[in-house]
């Protein structure tokens, strides 16, 4: 078990836990405040304990929250990105994917499969985008718009939580 670099999760109080864990999961220190209030032991002070408690938690959230949690990520090289609008998170993560550095021409098609992908999800496309590039992204986005709504709802939140578990591991 990986345990944390500066800190044990049950030696915060809720403040501090949610202060340091809250951004896991984009936007929604709900989550961590749910999962602080359910009650830490020894088990949580890896980041399998943690990442594990956290994931349990969205998984059975039930529909309505998971929901609120996918429509919480932003677009992929969308407008808030190219408005500096991101959470450093989010801009690191692209950025590290090259998606600050989109061509005109890539730029319309991420756009283009944004406006068409929420209007079919309801949602934004979401993609662990750490250590992948362009190219890709841009292949991964066109294949899974094309996905059943069920079986996309599905991949999104895995994708979410493999996003958590990055940010996780680098805290």
């Amino acid at each position: 078990m990986t345990a944390f670099k500066s800190l044990l999760p049950t030696e915060l109080d809720r403040a501090a836990f949610v202060q340091h864990f809250g951004g896991v999961y984009e936007h929604c220190p709900w989550i961590a405040e749910q999962v602080w209030d359910s009650g830490l032991d020894a088990g949580h002070n890896s980041l399998e304990g943690l990442q594990t408690a956290l994931r349990a938690f969205v998984e059975n959230a039930g529909y309505e929250p998971q929901l609120a949690l996918l429509r919480a990520h932003p677009d992929l090289a969308g407008t808030l990105a190219v408005s500096g609008n991101l959470t450093e998170e989010s801009t690191n993560e692209q950025a590290s994917a090259g998606l600050n550095a989109c061509t005109q021409e890539e730029f319309e098609t991420f756009q283009n499969l944004n406006a068409a992908y929420r209007e079919k999800f309801g949602f934004p496309y979401i993609l662990a985008v750490k250590g992948r590039k362009r190219a890709e992204i841009l292949e991964n986005f066109k294949s899974r718009v094309a996905f059943d709504p069920f079986d996309e709802f599905t991949e999104a939140l895995s994708q979410v939580h493999q996003i958590a578990f990055l940010r996780l591991s680098e805290l």
